[in-house]
């Protein structure tokens, strides 16, 4: 199976995962990048049957839209029911790095306000240990240098993704070389780092179910 392929199965497990659960009244949250622009056509088909969704980026947000899926404000919506997104890396806490497409923070937010977090990805995205995948770090502008050195001494090779611009209007540095042995531990450590706006550590709110695609089908895995 291609990659897409695999990606497309994930998104429609996700579907059948979810689907008694909505109602017409039912605004799904929903993730950002190709994995879950998949999950966002397996979810058109039941547009008729839920009230809406929320979106962790823009991106997703114009795309919902297209699908003709009503998309809510948050604040709006109050606590979701399930929130449905990939990952850049997931271990077997399923913990993640999550960021690649630079929505980490909204992302990070609307698991928050998730009762499930469901995780799709393809097996390739299943790891040991974090690290293998920069490490995304929003960043207030003003503070790029200072929040750079402060990663160096954590033991980081940060670099900025230059000429990206987040949805709040702020930066991205990517950290390399930097495996994350206790990532409960790093994420609060670097959002204490004045200037951070968010890192891509999901490890205080990790996935509750994982849907990983493989060529011998679809595997649903919950934390170890």
């Amino acid at each position: 199976m291609t990659q897409n392929q695999l990606k497309q199965a994930v998104a429609q497990a996700a579907l059948e995962e979810i689907r008694d659960d909505l109602h017409k009244d039912s605004i799904v949250g929903v993730g950002t990048g190709s994995t879950a622009n998949f999950f966002i056509e397996e979810l058109a088909r039941l547009k008729m049957d839920i009230d809406g969704a929320v979106a962790s980026s823009e991106a997703t947000a114009e795309r919902l839209r297209a699908h003709g899926i009503p998309v809510y404000d948050l604040n709006a919506a109050g606590i979701l029911d399930v929130y449905v997104d990939g990952a850049d890396e997931i271990n077997a806490r399923l913990q993640m790095i999550k960021g690649g497409g630079a929505a980490l923070t909204r992302e990070k937010i609307v698991a928050a306000c998730s009762n499930k977090f469901i995780c799709i990805a393809d097996e390739s995205k299943q790891v040991e240990v974090l690290g293998d995948f920069p490490l995304p770090v929003e960043v207030l502008p003003m503070a790029r240098s200072h929040v750079g050195r402060e990663l160096v001494k954590l033991g980081a090779d940060p670099q900025w993704r230059e000429n990206v611009k987040t949805d709040n209007g702020n930066w991205i540095i990517d950290c390399y070389n930097f495996l994350l042995d206790d990532p409960l531990k790093l994420e609060t450590r670097i959002n204490d780092i004045a200037g951070v706006v968010c890192n891509g550590i999901f490890a205080q709110r990790p996935a509750d179910v994982l849907l990983l695609g493989c060529p011998e089908g679809v595997k649903r895995l919950i934390a170890k």
